[in-house]
């Protein structure tokens, strides 16, 4: 911010030296009423050229954060492009499917499911909260509705070639659960539930298995 101030000053400087060049050189008019009319009008010049020079200078952040996002989505665009066969809609289309079926399957303990759509790690927390319900006698009920959003938000490509996408979800749920009576202990049936969920998928760039595997969750 100084440094743009400096540059106006000097601006300045600079008209106000070839103002009085001209005038050396156009000879000096006698005092009176032109002479201030004069003045005036190449004042009103100066301010004119200073502040179209700030409102210049006050633009510039904008820009530079405008290029900076577009720099940003350069960027994971060029790291989809290294995913073999990689199809962006195809992908939203199948992680949007992937999350409805694993919430679902998830409520109702459906192990055998999570296992075909979740890695090791996933699936052992899983396992550990299905367990505890089934223990405690907890039933789970959930009731998908839709997506208000699913959008890539994230890719890496590690050195070992493995390709995680983040997604950010948000998705309307009516979600319950009940105690071995069948009553309500937490969540409302009239109440439906905006939920944001950010999930990583992975998928080995070397397998020959198409499918991509849940790999972390985060809310």
């Amino acid at each position: 911010m100084i440094t743009s101030y400096f540059d106006i000053i000097v601006l300045l400087l600079v008209v106000i030296v070839i103002y009085q060049k001209l005038k050396s050189l156009l000879g000096t008019r006698p005092e009176g009423l032109e002479n201030t009319k004069i003045s005036e009008e190449n004042a009103a010049k100066i301010l004119d050229i200073i502040m179209q020079e700030a409102e210049k200078q006050n633009k510039m952040p904008a820009a530079k954060t405008n290029e900076l996002k577009e720099i940003n989505l350069t960027e994971t665009e060029k790291e989809l492009q290294k995913i073999p066969g990689f199809d962006k809609e195809t992908f939203i289309n199948g992680a949007k499917r992937a999350f409805e079926i694993i919430v679902e399957a998830f409520s109702k303990g459906d192990i055998e499911t999570l296992e075909m759509l979740v890695n090791k790690n996933i699936l052992k927390k899983f396992q550990e909260i299905i367990e505890k319900r089934r223990v405690e006698g907890i039933i789970s009920e959930t009731d998908f509705i839709g997506f208000d959003k699913a959008e890539i938000v994230d890719v890496k490509i590690n050195k070992n070639n493995i390709a995680k996408i983040t997604v950010d979800f948000i998705s309307q749920q009516v979600n319950l659960l009940k105690d071995k009576a069948g009553t309500v202990i937490e969540g409302d049936e009239q109440y439906i539930q905006s939920i944001n969920d950010k999930w990583t998928f992975e998928k080995a760039l070397t397998s020959t298995n198409p499918n991509w595997m849940l790999a972390s969750t985060k809310k």
